[in-house]
């Protein structure tokens, strides 16, 4: 049977130091957290923002999928991709989205997230959860809506 490259990861990880291992998941929970000046600080230090955990999902979009707004900023200031696709195929904008973290969907936004990336991807999102401004806003068509479920009513 052949590895996959994910296996290959987690082989690498398992040969690195404790150490190394329990700062990158302290920095994990830190962007989870949102304690800003923990993770910037780290990332001014030379950390990448970019910094994918076993599942793919970068310190950017564990910060942005936990609707912690400046430090989604600060992370794509200082070089956050937010285009950048988890294992599963997911967006952190379309995650912003489907969580109703508006202020950070808008972040992305401005610096360059693609709303048409992901399964689903953001413009699906904004449709299946009754968003009818950031569909517009996306550039939403009638045939993106038909690769969905059927939309919640509007909060």
């Amino acid at each position: 049977m052949e590895k996959s490259s994910h296996d290959e990861s987690q082989d690498k990880a398992s040969t690195l130091p404790p150490d190394t291992i329990a700062f990158a998941h302290r920095m994990f929970d830190a962007a989870r957290e949102g304690d800003t000046t923990l993770l910037l600080s780290a990332v001014d230090a030379g950390l990448s923002p970019n910094l994918t955990n076993s599942k793919g999902n970068s310190l950017l979009m564990l910060a942005a999928y936990a609707g912690h707004t400046e430090l989604t900023k600060g992370l794509l200031e200082r070089g956050g991709d937010p285009n950048r696709i988890n294992d599963l195929g997911q967006s952190m904008i379309a995650g912003a989205v489907f969580k109703g973290h508006i202020e950070v969907v808008h972040a992305l936004s401005a610096k360059g997230a693609d709303p048409r990336l992901g399964t689903p991807n953001a413009i699906q999102a904004a449709h299946m959860f009754g968003r009818h401004d950031l569909f517009k806003e996306f550039g939403g068509t009638e045939e993106d809506k038909t690769n969905v479920p059927n939309p919640l009513p509007p909060s």
